[in-house]
């Protein structure tokens, strides 16, 4: 069974970093892309970076373009996202999901993904 475990949330102040952490088991699950969402309260769920499998590009939302990055470890099979100056409106769940057979990029929305974390928190205070 595929499983997904995000880690890495926390509270931080504004300008701060963070790197989050996609662990994906089992290690024998291979070919899919993985992509990061976030959802804050009140507020619809929102694509913010994604990576194929492979040497596809990364996509990234225009929200976050320029302060997170978004890359991935084969040999431990994860995936992080690191995220530099936070803002307040950075604050919200992170999830994860991963997509079999995505080779090149892509931007799915998270119905489309075949598994997903529970998420972590991230809060950033001004």
């Amino acid at each position: 069974q595929v499983q997904l475990v995000e880690s890495g949330g926390g509270l931080v102040q504004a300008g701060d970093s963070l790197r989050l952490s996609c662990v994906v088991s089992p290690r024998t699950f291979s070919g899919y892309g993985v992509g990061w969402f976030r959802q804050a309260p009140g507020k619809e769920r929102e694509s913010v970076a994604t990576i194929p499998w492979g040497t596809g590009g990364t996509i990234y939302s225009d929200s976050v373009k320029g302060r997170f990055t978004i890359s991935r470890d084969y040999a431990k099979n994860t995936v992080y996202l690191q995220m530099n100056s936070l803002k307040p409106e950075d604050t919200a769940v992170y999830y994860c999901a991963a997509k079999r057979g995505v080779y090149g990029s892509f931007w799915y929305g998270l119905s489309e993904y075949d598994y997903r974390g529970q998420g972590t928190q991230v809060t950033v205070s001004s």
